[in-house]
């Protein structure tokens, strides 16, 4: 069924983007472009990940042919406070302590682009995790990779396995790409 997409463009350096893509089945070339991420202030997080998307979007906007660019942004919310990626481990350790035991939103927005054409979406799932204790917050800074994550962890890692007590909404979104609602916007959007 999805053969019959046109070729499809990722614009994004995440493994875990690539990855549910190739899940999916879908054929895609990566081609990244420079973009600064900056948004005005005022923004709802959900307005800020889609503001995002859409700028990286508007990078491709000499593509005239019948390409689909894919972008996103995903971004990390609790107490309505963005948690980006950690500067350091110590700024990991601050973020995953601020999000044990505490429920904490995934907002991933994806602009779609095909012969000047935009289309964006975004998704919001809830993640709560349980009580984490130092130790195992230290374990995952130690033998995981929190430091190109937004929020500091990737659900599907080690203290994603042990921490998340339930999630409202998609799991792929949290991964950094809601697949489910990808597809359905691509076959509309073609």
């Amino acid at each position: 069924m999805h053969n019959r997409f046109p070729p499809i463009i990722l614009a994004s350096k995440s493994p875990r983007r690539q990855e549910l893509l190739k899940l999916l089945g879908i054929d895609f070339r990566i081609v990244l472009k420079e973009v600064d991420e900056s948004y005005p202030e005022g923004l709802s997080p959900a307005e800020i990940a889609t503001y995002i998307s859409e700028k990286k979007a508007k990078a491709f906007d000499e593509l005239v042919n019948d390409e689909v660019v894919i972008t996103a942004d995903t971004i990390v919310v609790i107490d309505g406070r963005i948690l980006g990626k950690p500067e350091n481990d110590d700024d990991a350790f601050k973020i995953l302590s601020t999000l044990s035991g505490r429920m904490h939103e995934v907002i991933t927005a994806v602009s779609l682009v095909k012969n000047g054409q935009i289309r964006s979406f975004c998704e919001v799932s809830e993640v709560y995790f349980r009580e984490l204790s130092t130790e195992q917050i230290q374990y995952y800074i130690k033998n995981g990779n929190p430091s190109d994550k937004a929020g500091a962890y990737g659900i599907q890692e080690w203290i994603g396995l042990i921490a998340i007590e339930r999630i409202n909404g998609s799991y792929t979104n949290v991964v950094g790409l809601p697949t489910h609602r990808l597809y359905q916007e691509l076959c509309t959007f073609i």
